[in-house]
């Protein structure tokens, strides 16, 4: 089992900037690429970044390149999800997931374990 916790959410205006982390516990960090993904109200989950074991590869939706950037720390067991230039429609609930795969997945059932969530607000 892993267990993962999010943090970081709040509310920023557009144009303004957010850093989530999610703290990951029980089976060694290492051993999981990490995913985030974000669900908006009234819409399906959806990927928005991932990363791979090391932390030397990484992918992002179209909707967030170059605004978005994955990192982690396997030291400290932590994945980042550092959010720049936000805008109204980033808004949503930001979830941290842990994927057995050497790869980076995009889709929502191939990850194991997933995080309680951590809400973002950009307002207008």
């Amino acid at each position: 089992q892993v267990q993962l916790v999010e943090s970081g959410g709040g509310l920023v205006q557009a144009g303004g900037s957010l850093r989530l982390s999610c703290a990951a516990s029980g089976r060694p960090f290492s051993n999981y690429a990490m995913g985030w993904f974000r669900q908006a109200p009234g819409k399906e989950r959806e990927f928005v970044a991932g990363i791979g074991r090391s932390g030397g590869s990484t992918y992002y939706a179209d909707s967030v390149e170059g605004r978005f950037t994955i990192s982690r720390d396997n030291a400290k067991n932590t994945v980042y999800l550092q959010m720049d230039d936000l805008k109204p429609e980033d808004t949503a609930v930001y979830y941290c997931a842990a994927d057995a795969s050497w790869f980076i997945r995009t889709t929502v059932s191939e990850y194991d374990y997933w995080g309680q969530g951590t809400q973002a607000t950009v307002s207008s």
